[in-house]
C-alpha cells in the first residue's frame, strides 16, 4: 500500500526551475563570449611574433567573463527554486 501512495505521488518534475535555467544560461552565455574573446591572435607564420597575444581583452577580460559565468553556474545550481520553498511549508 505504501508503494502504491508513492507512486502516484512521483511526476515528472525537473530538478530545477525556470529561474536556475535562466541563470544557468546567462552563465553559460559569459561563458562562450569569454572564451571567443580568448581566441584568436596568432600568426599565419611560426616565425613571427604577434604581440596580439598580450592584449588587454586576452589577458584581463576574457578570463574575468570566464569567471563570472562559473560564478554564475554555481550560484544557479545552488538557487533554490520557489516549487521548493512551498513544498515545505
Amino acid at each position: 500500500m505504501g508503494e502504491k501512495k508513492r507512486k502516484e505521488h512521483v511526476g515528472n518534475t525537473f530538478v530545477f526551475g525556470k529561474k536556475n535555467y535562466k541563470f544557468m544560461l546567462i552563465g553559460l552565455a559569459f561563458i562562450a563570449v569569454g572564451f571567443i574573446l580568448m581566441s584568436g591572435g596568432g600568426s599565419d607564420d611560426p616565425n613571427v611574433f604577434s604581440p596580439d597575444i598580450f592584449s588587454f581583452r586576452r589577458i584581463r577580460l576574457a578570463p574575468t567573463l570566464v569567471l563570472i559565468g562559473f560564478g554564475i553556474q554555481v550560484y544557479a545550481i545552488l538557487l533554490k527554486s520557489k516549487k521548493d520553498e512551498n513544498s515545505k511549508q
